[in-house]
């Protein structure tokens, strides 16, 4: 962006502006203000910076007094325009000029060389060029610009509009508020980045918040998207964000050209030429899958050591007229596939247990170890799910254990280090009694967990009220999991009924329950009276009941209470309902418990209407009396569009492998359900691609 005689004679104009501040005036300011501007470039992107903080700091303030006394003076690009003067309000939903798409995942070599292949088939080419760079672990975002202003950011939001926050996008100084796109022809332009807290950061703003007894931030990527919502603009600006953009989605240029430049590599150099932080650094061009193979390699094995974290990289076909040719599906671009690296370890030292009680009265063991940090996260808690996993590994208090994130999300135990025990490790007792109620816990003879069946039993209580508001259930936003603990905790819910009769004006006086707060959460509670009755059902936490299942349930009667009337041979007749589920919807509808407060809910006005002679009868459609289940995760549908379109088309979705099932749809890191089906020859197993061209 400035060439070198630039930066110099900038930095001589800085030394003549320090030594004498009071000479800088209105005439002078558009000089003051390019040379803040490339300071900022100088520090925020090149991380080389030219002046220290305090005459940096001391240069602004001369700039900001100068536009305060000449407001006539501002220009909108000016380096005081990035700080609002106010909070932000509810951030206004917008639309993308171009869909953010997902990417598809690959977690080896053979993916890639797969993927590989199957562009040049569609390609109809021998070889592609493919550009590869680091798949950042930040926040993305979408920035527009116009005649070389910066007029909106938005963050990712589900893919199609996301949240305005060009207000907050203005506090992160690697970001141009003005870029010379116009040098390029172009007029419009949308593209993409990912803000980031690099681990220098994240660890000093951590410090910072542990030294006023506040908790830390969890991770960098927490840390850098929350912040991207906060309503004080001022706030972001402390927390020292970086943007790194690394695509361009969209442009308009004053030719009427698709694209400012031929390749991916070349649009990377144009963003970094014109003052934005893009990966030119970390990209490499490579002629071919292999040397793909061979980059991935050599940058995962230093992953550790970069300043950022990263959890893959990202391969993109470079040659941007064969993107165009490849497309994209609804939900991945065709030309671009991330690779993932492995999951990360970490090693630490197992100091006690824990036990938590679910809704379904499971007490869950919870290893408590020195806290550790893997891949930027501080892990201190970890399900060991069972007394059998721990039995299995011989697990002891004050045992070494290594720990994984499987995915780089959930922390798991793999496995202990026994060579490093000094004897004075503890067996780990479970416990015989509910440690939240002291009720006798039961185990029965084919289950591998405990349980507490005190069905009022204050966790379960919690947990159910939790998942009932849920958002796969009856989906209250603004009830979360902590606002009812909260309220379980004032005892202004003891029960499923309470929340329909909350005292709002015994809320208003809580901290964090604000005017617009409480008027969405009573009208999201209101709606949830409306929902259809499955979901009702799978809100109810009944024991082997999930939502497809809810569903067959709820297509089957005409009032939720038909199923008291219902025996367990008949449930047994429905689609998909086994003896389990059978015998737990005869045990749940016949506890007198779980009836009072049914007819409570309903005397609230909570929809019990079920579907009874709505049962999808499309026999007309492609796929009718056809069964299907997904496992694994999907990469071109989520699961609900999915399960959607089958049933649009007449299918029936099954919630497990029997011999009923016609087609198991199999995503990534599929497990035990793609097992039992190749032992059926009844089911045929499809990729997500395969069922793609099914549905089409």
């Amino acid at each position: 962006m400035y060439t070198a005689a630039y930066i110099q004679a900038t930095q001589t104009q800085t030394l003549a502006f320090l030594k004498n501040v009071n000479a800088i005036t209105v005439f002078n300011v558009e000089a003051l203000r390019n040379v803040l501007r490339m300071h900022e470039y100088m520090y925020y992107v090149q991380d080389a910076p030219k002046i220290t903080d305090f005459d940096y700091d001391n240069l602004y303030q001369v700039l900001k007094k100068i536009e305060t006394e000449n407001p006539i003076c501002i220009t909108p690009d000016s380096p005081t325009q990035r700080v609002g003067n106010s909070l932000t309000g509810n951030f206004a939903t917008v639309p993308h000029l171009v869909p953010m798409l997902s990417l598809e995942n690959s977690y080896n070599a053979a993916d890639l060389i797969d993927w590989d292949r199957k562009a040049k088939e569609a390609a109809g080419l021998q070889n592609i060029s493919y550009c590869v760079e680091p798949k950042f672990d930040g926040a993305s975002i979408s920035l527009l610009y116009e005649n070389d202003f910066l007029v909106r950011g938005t963050t990712r939001g589900d893919g199609v509009q996301g949240d305005d926050i060009t207000a907050n996008i203005k506090q992160i100084k690697s970001i141009p508020l003005r870029a010379a796109f116009s040098k390029y022809g172009v007029t419009s332009i949308e593209f993409r980045g990912e803000i980031l807290l690099n681990k220098k950061n994240f660890e000093a703003y951590n410090n910072t918040l542990m030294a006023q007894n506040l908790p830390p931030l969890a991770n960098p990527r927490n840390a850098a998207s929350g912040s991207l919502r906060m309503k004080n603009p001022m706030e972001v600006g402390k927390r020292n964000l970086e943007a790194f953009v690394y695509h361009v989605a969209y442009l308009t240029t004053n030719n009427n050209t698709q694209h400012a430049t031929q390749s991916h590599h070349a649009d990377l150099e144009m963003l970094w030429n014109l003052g934005f932080k893009s990966p030119i650094k970390e990209v490499k061009v490579c002629n071919n899958i292999q040397d793909v193979i061979d980059y991935t390699a050599a940058y995962e094995a230093k992953r550790d050591n970069l300043p950022y974290e990263i959890d893959g990289m990202v391969i993109k076909v470079n040659d941007l007229a064969l993107q165009d040719k490849l497309g994209s599906t609804s939900h991945h671009p065709r030309w671009a596939i991330a690779y993932k690296f492995k999951a990360r370890q970490a090693t630490g030292k197992l100091v006690g247990v824990e036990y938590q009680v679910g809704r379904t009265g499971a007490v869950t063991p919870v290893a408590k170890i020195q806290p550790v940090a893997i891949g930027g996260v501080m892990v201190s808690s970890i399900s060991m799910h069972n007394e059998e996993f721990i039995a299995e590994r011989d697990i002891q208090i004050g045992d070494t254990v290594v720990v994984e994130r499987a995915g780089d999300v959930i922390p798991y135990i793999v496995k202990i280090l026994p060579e490093l025990r000094n004897g004075n490790e503890q067996k780990i007792i479970y416990p015989t009694l509910c440690p939240v109620c002291q009720s006798q816990l039961v185990k029965p003879p084919e289950e591998a967990v405990w349980r507490c069946v005190n069905y009022t039993c204050s966790a379960q209580i919690i947990e159910r009220i939790i998942h009932y508001a849920s958002k796969d259930c009856m989906d209250i936003r603004g009830l979360g999991d902590a606002q009812i603990r909260k309220f379980c905790d004032m005892k202004m819910v003891a029960a499923l009924p309470d929340i329909y009769n909350l005292n709002y004006a015994q809320l208003s006086k809580l901290d964090g329950f604000g005017k617009k707060s409480m008027d969405n959460m009573q009208a999201a509670i209101a709606a949830s009276k409306t929902q259809p009755l499955h979901r009702l059902i799978n809100a109810l936490g009944i024991r082997y009941v999930g939502e497809n299942t809810s569903k067959i349930l709820a297509q089957h009667v005409a009032h939720l209470f038909d199923l008291k009337t219902m025996q367990i041979e008949q449930l047994q007749q429905l689609d998909d309902v086994g003896i389990k589920v059978a015998a737990s919807v005869y045990e749940y509808f016949n506890n007198e418990t779980n009836i009072i407060i049914l007819e409570k809910l309903e005397q609230l006005g909570v929809n019990f209407v079920g579907n009874k002679g709505q049962i999808n009868t499309n026999t007309d459609g492609s796929l009718s009396g056809k069964t299907f289940l997904f496992t694994g995760t999907l990469n071109i549908y989520k699961r609900s569009q999915a399960e959607e379109l089958v049933e649009a088309q007449g299918g029936v979705i099954l919630s497990g492998v029997s011999s009923k099932l016609n087609y198991l749809v199999v995503g990534d890191d599929a497990g035990g359900k793609l097992e039992k089906a190749k032992k059926i020859a009844s089911i045929t197993i499809l990729t997500e691609a395969e069922f793609e061209a099914m549905i089409k």
